[in-house]
């Protein structure tokens, strides 16, 4: 039997914020299902909250203008090994691939993402990791 939730305590999902309408289409996702979602301007904003904040997985945009993806994930991988990595990106090519599998992400999405797939990772995430079914449909 998966674990209840309830009983673990207050889920929080850390995510790149955006420009565009990532923020609300992942709300959509985690909302219904009592998930904080915190979003991060930059990389260290990334640490600050973690570093204050039990957090349970991060999603992190590679392609962000305002901070290097990737260095991001490679400081959380450092300082908190814990904590399930999600990448989005625009160049999921093989050697993207390569450096997500040296940095242990959880996974990596092809942006535009599509918010099935994101849903079915986290749902992964979440089970391997927290015992969870919390984002099972």
């Amino acid at each position: 039997m998966v674990a209840q939730w309830s009983q673990v305590g207050d889920v929080n999902v850390l995510a790149s914020a955006a420009d565009w309408a990532w923020p609300d289409a992942v709300r959509n996702i985690f909302k219904p299902r009592g998930v904080n979602l915190l979003m991060a301007e930059n990389a260290g904003e990334f640490v600050n909250i973690i570093s204050v904040t039990r957090i349970h997985t991060a999603i992190v945009d590679l392609d962000s203008q305002r901070y290097n993806g990737l260095a991001t994930v490679k400081i959380i991988r450092r300082d908190y090994p814990l904590v399930p990595c999600i990448m989005l990106t625009h160049k999921a090519d093989k050697e993207l691939l390569g450096k997500a599998l040296q940095l242990d992400a959880f996974g990596v999405i092809a942006k535009p993402v599509n918010l099935d797939i994101l849903q079915q990772l986290l749902h992964r995430v979440f089970l391997k990791r927290y015992n969870s079914d919390l984002f099972a449909r």
